[in-house]
């Protein structure tokens, strides 16, 4: 069956072609290519860049000779030719979709068409993947392809210092993980200099203005990325935000109190089909009920009593124990929702994250609301203060800032309308170079846990004996060392493969021993993603590993001349090995649990049947799975009734019918929309913030790279000013004015010539009293220019705007945080909470960019300045959010502690220059922040002269 049958089978005749006709244009070219020698190509290759850069040619009409020229040189240099279907998958790239290709199809090679062929227009193109070694490999492995070419290549690292970063950018081509990207965007607009900023990769563009300045502007940083393993990125981390933050205040002992706390508690539930009369009459005599589909807890007045009796206070549920209703709660979901080696692994003394889709830890990712202290309390570890959030984004929105993205993965879909909806992407199925031939067997279902792992147990030894290689899926580290030590007792060697680092490291070494006779491997979700499992054995990898048994190294200078010696014989080994795997029936998948998602499932079924190789998957379930239990509802339980049969041999018989598999994916599906939802959710809130985020983010570049702000300044003032005589002067007349407090407002500001007493003699109105005193205002800017000169003037607005849009934004996040945590209340009023939080987020963010320039008021005016020092020496250096030792990233699965985390150079403390000093506006600073204030304002103390 030809390549164009294959995508009438899969109905996408018409636009596959479309691609045909270009595969054709591609292949013509490839007599004549094959004819050049290699500075020829090069030399033609050169001439497509020129004609892209310089002569306007469009990236589409240069698609097939850079696709023919980048196929020539992937022969030439790494003795690899794309196949037909490899092709069609550039294109698709391309066109800015999502490729679907099954494991084995070559998905990093077929990334290369279109990597070359954007990166020709001289942009910049980001290829995404899910970790650093992911990221490093592929990076190293395609990289000949790309110097032969004269393209050059990046790759961003965790704690990569900011040099090494930047240059990462500069390059052509930059390779790097989701997290790497996203907090680059993030602290790139946390810089306090235009050359701090990293990801516009050196694209800087400088315009001079009419009065002579120059204005420094930083190109377009998100031009095109590919996107490996889309689905994992886009839609199995998209619910966790890019968060950067700080430790505002310490914690204290509360956690510790709540966690000897909570396994007092008794857990319990409410009759089931209680009459509805009956429910506010009945007295629970549990503590508590918690609910595991939506981990959420409630307590009964028998808990409030209990808990009130511990912590020696009267009324719980009173204002000020706010907090305590709180660390309940997240005590008892702790004790009662989060279970250790599923939900959580506790290594070196620290509680991390297992990612439910991988089964990786999720490294420098914590749980919000209290939730991870309170797990951390629970185990006795040191419990880590909590975080106030810097700067966020959520992959969602970071990814929609490129003007082109596409992706690649083997399971997409599933999902193709997700990817629509939120990304505006198409998912387009590449047909398989080789004709599919594994065979999915129908799913065995058990009705106990222990007669499925019984089942599973008996599979694999059959297998084994068979000389047939096993990977078993597992769902959490716990199951996989459960079923490790039932193998173990049965004596079949194994090896298992999960989120804990001693396995982990091992990675490559396991996947590369997972496809020779007769290997057993279990495996969490996470099974090596973007490592091919081949059948026999992978030979560069078994002889890597033979040289490190003879202690070599791959710095030793004979390492390469002993790789060389030892390969051939691994080589005809592994050919060897891998008829024998073949004749055996090829790789056999093992589901031990169906995953939520249908995709995870498909996931692990596809790390069978590469390239046409023969392979087999079953997958065992049992009525007690998560799964059936939670979410496929009362009429599976009726078929599962019919189980519970035993064979002679006393082994739990399983049932195998298509309406039960049906049932199982029906819920699978309800529990895909459902995350569907949530996402959908997280993006609506975000996107308010998004909106915010965006204003805020261009006003800062534009006074990062040189704006002149003085014109905007005054016009701040003024409307500053105007806003604070309408406060203190509400209503026509001025005896309902309060004179006395305005004017003792606007003091604190700078120094008022006008008095109330004025204002009262002369009748004015509110009009001409907000001209006088905006006209003052600006009178006495001009003053203070003239004073400083143009030069230093402008630094200090500058200067005195990038400290202050940095620390009220941070407190605005602080605000929309807690705004987005007690939103939901507001459906009790009857009010849609995303409609209430948009208008009380553009309520928040309108006084934010108030306040942003009544605080730039009251410095401007007194702040004192040395006037006769050089102006670039007159201020001190700024010192950027990102800049704090105490910054945390957190991200979803694979994000750690980022590059800039411990880096030294810009992070470091600057030199103080003690050039500026701020005058002392009041002696009232033993005041709370949340008092009212001294001059009689009414407002609170933080938000009137607190705020100086």
């Amino acid at each position: 069956m030809g390549i164009l049958d294959r995508a009438l089978n899969l109905g996408e005749a018409k636009q596959f072609k479309s691609y045909e006709r270009r595969v054709s244009l591609i292949d013509a070219f490839e007599p004549e290519l094959e004819l050049e020698d290699d500075a020829e190509l090069q030399e033609r290759f050169a001439e497509l860049m020129r004609r892209v850069r310089e002569d306007g040619v469009s990236l589409d009409a240069a698609l097939p000779e850079s696709f023919a020229i980048t196929r020539e040189a992937a022969k030439r240099v790494m003795g690899m030719r794309h196949f037909k279907v490899q092709l069609i998958g550039g294109m698709v790239l391309h066109g800015g979709n999502i490729a679907e290709m099954k494991t084995g199809e070559g998905k990093t090679l077929t990334g290369t068409l279109a990597i070359v062929l954007n990166a020709l227009a001289g942009k910049g193109v980001h290829v995404v993947t899910v970790n650093d070694y992911l990221a490093r490999r592929d990076a190293e492995w395609m990289m000949p392809l790309y110097s032969f070419l004269g393209l050059s290549v990046g790759i961003l690292q965790n704690m990569q210092e900011g040099e090494a970063k930047a240059a990462s950018y500069v390059a052509d081509i930059t390779y790097g993980t989701n997290s790497e990207f996203g907090f680059d965007y993030l602290r790139d607009n946390m810089a306090t200099d235009l050359t701090d900023k990293v990801q516009h990769g050196g694209r800087v563009q400088e315009i001079t203005n009419e009065d002579g300045s120059v204005t420094r502007k930083a190109l377009a940083t998100h031009n095109y990325a590919v996107v490996d393993e889309v689905d994992n990125i886009l839609i199995d981390e998209a619910r966790t935000p890019l968060i950067i933050s700080g430790a505002p205040e310490a914690a204290g002992d509360l956690y510790e109190k709540f966690a000897k706390l909570a396994p007092k508690m008794k857990s319990g539930k409410r009759p089931e089909n209680m009459d509805p009369r009956m429910k506010k009459d009945f007295v629970a005599d549990f503590d508590f009920e918690f609910e595991e589909k939506h981990k959420t807890v409630a307590v009964t007045e028998q808990g409030v009593e209990k808990a009130e009796r511990f912590l020696g206070i009267d009324h719980l549920y009173r204002a000020e124990n706010g907090p305590l209703v709180n660390h309940l709660h997240q005590a008892l979901k702790a004790e009662a929702l989060y279970k250790r080696d599923v939900d959580y692994a506790v290594v070196d003394g620290e509680c991390m994250i297992i990612d439910e889709f991988t089964g990786r830890i999720m490294e420098g990712r914590r749980w919000s609301e209290g939730l991870h202290q309170a797990i951390e309390a629970k185990e006795g570890v040191h419990v880590q203060e909590e975080n106030q959030t810097m700067a966020t984004v959520t992959l969602q929105n970071y990814f929609r800032l490129y003007d082109k993205l596409s992706g690649m993965t083997g399971t997409a879909l599933t999902e193709a309308t997700e990817f629509m909806k939120i990304y505006k992407l198409g998912v387009v199925q590449i047909p398989t170079n080789m004709p599919m031939v594994r065979l999915d067997r129908n799913d065995q279902v058990y009705k106990t846990r222990d007669g499925k792992w019984s089942a599973v147990a008996r599979e694999i030894a059959a297998r084994h004996e068979a000389g047939q290689p096993v990977l078993v899926g597992t769902i959490s580290v716990e199951t996989s060392e459960l079923l490790g030590r039932q193998l173990a007792e049965m004596g079949i060697t194994h090896t298992v493969l999960n989120a804990k680092p001693e396995f982990a490291e091992r990675e490559g070494q396991i996947v590369a021993e997972a496809g020779q006779p007769g290997a057993v491997t279990i495996a969490t979700n996470m099974a090596g993603r973007g490592v091919d499992i081949k059948l026999g054995g992978n030979a560069e990898h078994l002889t890597e590993m033979e040289l490190a048994k003879l202690g070599y190294t791959s710095e030793d200078p004979e390492y390469q001349a002993q790789f060389d010696a030892i390969l051939p014989k691994l080589v005809a080994r592994v050919e060897e090995d891998h008829d024998k795997v073949v004749e055996a029936g090829g790789l056999f998948i093992v589901g031990t649990e169906r995953h939520e998602s249908r995709r995870i499932d498909n996931q692990l079924r596809g790390r069978s049947g590469r390239q046409g190789d023969p392979g087999e998957s079953r997958f065992f379930l049992s009525a007690e799975d998560d799964l059936v239990r939670l979410f496929a509802g009362d009429r599976i339980y009726k078929i599962l009734d019919r189980l519970g049969e035993y064979d002679e041999d006393g082994n739990e018989m399983p049932i195998e019918a298509g309406i039960l598999s049906k049932q199982i994916e029906k819920a699978q599906k309800k529990v895909e929309e459902q995350n569907f939802l949530q996402r959908k959710r997280v993006l609506e809130y975000d996107d308010v913030m998004n909106e915010q985020r965006r204003i805020i983010y261009e006003y800062r570049d534009g006074v990062l790279e040189g704006k002149d702000m003085g014109e905007s300044a005054r016009v701040q003032i003024n409307d500053v000013v105007g806003r604070m005589v309408d406060e203190f002067t509400p209503g026509d007349y001025v005896e309902e004015w309060d004179l006395e407090g305005l004017f003792t407002a606007l003091g604190a500001i700078w120094p008022v010539g006008t008095t109330a007493e004025q204002v009262t003699a002369e009748s004015w109105s509110g009009e001409e009293l907000r001209e006088k005193l905006g006209g003052d205002a600006i009178a006495l800017y001009d003053e203070r220019e003239k004073e400083l000169g143009n030069e230093l003037m402008r630094a200090l607005e500058r200067y005195l705007l990038l400290q202050i849009i940095d620390e009220k934004w941070r407190e605005h996040l602080y605000d929309m945080d807690y705004l987005r945590e007690g939103i939901h209340l507001r459906g009790f009023a009857q009010i849609e909470p995303i409609v209430a939080y948009k208008n009380e987020a553009f309520d928040l963010f309108t006084d934010l960019m108030n306040t942003i320039w009544a605080d730039f008021a009251r410095m401007i005016y007194n702040v004192e300045v040395n006037v006769e020092e050089d102006p670039e020496r007159a201020l001190p250096e700024q010192r950027g959010l990102a800049a704090d030792g105490n910054m945390q990233y957190t991200s979803g699965a694979n994000a750690a502690p980022s590059s800039y985390a411990e880096a030294d150079g810009p992070l470091g403390d600057p030199e103080p220059v003690p050039a500026v000093q701020q005058r002392r506006l009041d002696e009232h600073e033993t005041l709370g922040r949340n008092d009212a204030c001294w001059c009689g304002s009414g407002k609170k103390f933080k938000k009137c002269h607190g705020a100086a």
